[in-house]
This record gives structure tokens, C-alpha cells and sequence, in this order.
């Protein structure tokens, strides 16, 4: 199940690893930090010979990059988004115009993206979007709605929506996927929404008449269920892995904070922490398979079903294994104001969303059961 990794491509990881550690202290400023990656090549690794910039890689490379990354503890990426989501989207199904406009900024580290879709009302069920886009005499669109827990909207300079553009239309059909850019002031408004974790990642969007222009438009007009859907089965895959770098050092502060604690003595602690191990090295098996190619329709489902589950089970043993003090909150507590939450604390309250963002666990379940199983349709989703 391991990737055979050749000569090149451990060479490659050296240069990464040699380049990563040269960084160190990493900037706290975000922005300057994808200018960098940006500016020594490292995004966009994926996208192949096109010309939209950066150095080109095979698959184990990029592998090799992201457990590189995640092992160094760089920062988390702001520019995640426009690379792994919207790039590769616009290289399926975007215009040359559109790739040549868009792709050179995202490689540069220069324009960051946030993704307008999920809405209330319509977080998981994704087909109920009310977001309209109106087709204007002169050309473009005007858009109006409301976007939520939309990530880093704050930071972004466009954002992808799919909004209606067709209003006699239902669920899936007259929904169409558009190139927002995020500086009009008056016409689109962000809101930060305060997390358990006093940090606001998450953001309210609102858009009253925001201009979009028609050639911005990805993919024909009414056909951004498509495109969207293409997005979604990029959302996971080299990433994937350098995500399961994360829990493992994750894991490995649990079992210090156990041990510490003498909470491994206790043969139901040491069974939960090693069947997470286990779990996570499952995990590790089934990325590889899939980026293999034999993943199969339901496997970006799959994959979020595993880590979800298993990240809030780590979250729950986490404050186990820290006993009492775990549950004693920050003394500058304040529900107006910052505050600072140890390891454990940040990882079990965050992890209450992992079933939640990207798709529901109820979502998952239903994918797999209609794509993969061939089950019948639930009544009320039929069109």
C-alpha cells in the first residue's frame, strides 16, 4: 500500500525539507507567506504543463511535499483554496482566458479564494442554494444572498459562488458557478462568526446586487452543478495526507500527555490510543489506494467519513487522558474577546465540526448508499 518513492523523488523531498527549514521562524503575516511558497515554487505542483507558473511534479513528488510540509510544522495555507480547489476546477472546465487570468495570481501567491456555497438553509444540501444571480442588459451578473461558514472570507480577494441564475429552476438544475471578486464595497459584506475556540475562521457572506462579469462565468450558464461537483472530488487528495501528518503529531502529543499524566496506565486508555494508531495508519492505506487511481466513485466520502470520526474520537481522549485540569477554562475568559485554549482543549471543541463542514456524516452516508450501492433515492430528493 506504501508509494515507492524513486531516487528523484527523494531528492525532491530533501529539497523541500532543506527549503522548509531555511524558512524557520515562519512569517507570521499569512499573506507573505504564500508570496514565498509562491515565489520558490511551490504551488500549483499538480496542475502539469499548462505555463500558468511554478514547477511541475508527478504525484509522488507532491506526496513527498505534503508530508514534508505537515512534518515541518509550517503554517496552515490561506491560499489552500484557490490551489486545490479552484485551480485544478478552472483547468477542468474554465475558459483559456479564465486560466490565464486566474491561475498565474493563485501560483504566485499573490490573490487568495474563499468558497461561496454552503448557505443557511442549505449547508450540506447543497442543490437548495438561494443565491441568485441576475443577468444584467449590460453584460455580467448581479448577485444577492447570503453565504455561510464560508472559510477565510475575511482574507479572500474572490470568491467562487454557485448561485442561482435560473429562478423558475429547482434543486439541482439552473444553478450556475461564478468568479466573485470580494472588493465592492456596499455590496458585499463579511461577518466573522466567533467559534468555541474564540477564533473566527468561519465567516458570513453577504452579497446585495455584487457585480460578477460574464466571463467570469465557469462552465455554461445553469450548468454549475456540474462544475461544482467536479470541485468537490478535488477537495481531498494529496492534501489528504498531509492532513494525516497533522493527527499523527496530534497523536503523538496525546500519548506524551498520557504518559505524563499516568493516564496510559490504564489498560482502556492504552486499548483507545492504540486502536486511533491503528486507525490512523488504515487511513494512511486508504489515501494512498485512492490517489492510486482505484479508489472508486464513493471515495472522497469514504475518506471523510474515516477522519472525521476518528479526529473527534482523538479530541475526546485527549481531555481524558489531561483529567480535571482539562476542563478548566482560560482565566481571561470572555465570550467578547480572544482567548487562549491549551492542545487538548482547541482539539476536542474544534473537532465537533468535523461531521459537520465538507459534508455532513448524513451526507457521506447518502453518496455512498445512491452512487456507490446503487440504493433507491430518498423520495423527497427526486426531481
Amino acid at each position: 500500500m506504501e508509494f515507492g518513492f524513486t531516487p528523484v523523488d527523494e531528492e525532491f523531498r530533501l529539497e523541500a525539507r532543506a527549503w522548509l527549514a531555511g524558512q524557520a521562524p515562519y512569517p507570521a503575516d499569512r499573506r507573505a507567506w504564500e508570496r514565498g511558497l509562491g515565489a520558490a515554487g511551490w504551488i500549483g505542483l499538480g496542475w502539469g504543463e499548462g505555463g500558468y507558473g511554478n514547477r511541475t511534479a508527478s504525484l509522488t513528488q507532491q506526496v513527498a511535499w505534503a508530508e514534508e510540509y505537515a512534518g515541518a510544522g509550517a503554517p496552515a495555507r490561506s491560499g489552500h483554496i484557490g490551489e486545490n480547489l479552484l485551480a485544478p476546477t478552472l483547468l477542468a472546465h474554465g475558459s483559456d482566458e479564465q486560466k490565464k487570468r486566474f491561475l498565474p495570481p493563485v501560483a504566485a501567491g499573490a490573490e487568495l479564494w474563499c468558497q461561496g456555497y454552503s448557505e443557511p438553509g442549505a449547508g450540506s444540501d447543497l442543490a437548495g442554494v438561494r443565491t441568485a444571480a441576475v443577468r444584467e442588459s449590460a453584460g455580467g451578473f448581479r448577485v444577492t444572498g447570503q453565504k455561510i461558514w464560508t472559510s477565510l472570507a475575511h482574507e479572500a480577494d474572490w470568491c467562487f459562488v454557485l448561485a442561482r441564475t435560473d429562478p423558475e429552476s429547482r434543486r439541482h438544475r439552473g444553478l450556475s458557478f461564478l468568479l466573485v471578486p470580494m472588493d465592492q464595497p456596499g455590496r458585499i459584506e463579511v461577518r466573522p462568526i466567533r467559534q468555541l475556540t474564540g477564533t473566527s475562521e468561519f465567516n458570513e457572506v453577504f452579497f446585495d446586487g455584487a457585480h460578477a462579469r460574464v466571463e467570469h462565468l465557469v462552465g455554461a450558464e445553469g450548468d454549475g452543478w456540474r462544475v461544482a461537483m467536479s470541485l468537490l472530488g478535488f477537495e481531498r487528495g494529496v492534501s489528504t495526507l498531509a492532513q494525516q501528518i497533522g493527527f499523527a503529531a496530534e497523536l503523538g502529543r496525546v500519548v506524551r500527555t498520557a504518559v505524563e499524566t499516568g493516564a496510559a496506565d490504564d489498560p482502556v486508555v492504552r486499548e483507545r490510543l492504540v486502536r486511533l494508531w491503528a486507525e490512523l495508519r488504515t487511513m494512511r492505506w486508504n489515501a494512498l489506494r485512492t490517489l492510486g487511481g482505484s479508489g472508486g466513485p464513493g471515495a472522497p466520502s469514504v475518506a471523510k467519513l474515516l477522519w472525521a470520526g476518528w479526529h473527534q474520537r482523538l479530541g475526546e481522549v485527549a481531555m481524558q487522558v489531561r483529567g480535571a485540569a482539562a476542563s478548566v477554562g482560560p482565566a481571561d475568559w470572555s465570550p467578547s474577546s480572544p482567548y487562549e485554549l491549551d492542545d487538548a482543549q482547541h482539539l476536542f471543541l474544534f473537532s465537533r465540526a468535523d461531521t459537520i463542514y465538507g459534508g455532513s456524516d448524513q451526507i457521506q452516508r447518502t453518496i455512498i448508499a445512491e452512487r456507490v450501492l446503487g440504493l433507491p433515492r430518498d423520495r423527497k430528493e427526486v426531481v
